[in-house]
């Protein structure tokens, strides 16, 4: 039963509609489960620390999002599921429309269409990519 975590060194990187990419790097951990990947990291943002957790498996895939920003973002491939996005001031009820869910030895890909309380937010590309990190 492999169910160790491995402390690894991820790239996120999310691209809208095809032009506006963002970038990020952050030292989180990694550890499969059954058929099921699960990736851990946190992000400090002005708002506070953001913990994440992404769980991939097969076609489909969850983003979890704790702390000063809490989300919830389910994926299944051609499959429009709802979601929440909760800020201070509220919480937003979003969905998601997965085109595609791929992942493979150090790389997930989800490509997916987004909307926030019903408005359309474009095409998301998330690619998430990591390594081992040997210290």
């Amino acid at each position: 039963m492999e169910n160790s975590e491995i402390p690894v060194k991820i790239k996120v990187k999310t691209t809208i509609d095809a032009q506006e990419a963002m970038e990020l790097t952050v030292f989180g951990r990694y550890h499969q489960k059954g058929d099921a990947t699960f990736l851990r990291y946190e992000e400090v943002l002005e708002e506070g620390t953001v913990r994440t957790i992404v769980k991939v498996a097969g076609e489909e895939a969850l983003i979890l999002r704790g702390g000063a920003v809490k989300m919830r973002l389910p994926f299944q491939v051609n499959r429009k599921l709802r979601g929440s996005y909760e800020m201070p001031f509220g919480v937003f009820e979003t969905m998601t429309m997965a085109k595609r869910i791929e992942h493979s030895e150090g790389l997930i890909d989800i490509l997916y269409d987004f909307t926030m309380q019903g408005s359309p937010s474009g095409t998301y590309h998330l690619e998430i990519s990591f390594q081992e990190d040997r210290k």
